[in-house]
């Protein structure tokens, strides 16, 4: 009798094709894009996220927070999917954003 082999522990660059394709509903640009994930932990099969808002008071954020937890704990071989929100340091928009939201 075989056994199917335990899928494998997820990658970094998997973490981030899916953290691409959630959306700021506000800016209508992606999370990764926008510079909001601080940092990405993967031990055994159990991704950490750290992440921010645009502002302390952003009002999607707890929807970004579940969408980003739903969607990175989907990829196979996540067993756990913890997202920790952080304003320190607090998010400052790259020259790149600033330039396609007209802020230049």
């Amino acid at each position: 009798m075989s056994e199917t082999p335990p899928p494998s522990e997820p990658t970094k660059e998997q973490v981030i094709e899916v953290l691409k394709t959630v959306e700021d509903p506000e800016l209508f640009l992606d999370i990764w894009f926008l510079g909001l994930i601080y940092n990405i932990a993967i031990d055994e099969g159990r991704v950490i996220i750290d992440m921010t808002f645009t502002s302390p008071m952003c009002p999607a954020g707890p929807q970004l927070k579940h969408e980003v937890q739903t969607k990175v704990g989907a990829i196979p071989g996540v067993k756990e999917s913890i997202v920790q929100i952080t304003f320190n340091p607090p998010w400052e928009a790259s020259e790149e954003v600033k330039g396609m939201l007209g802020m230049l």
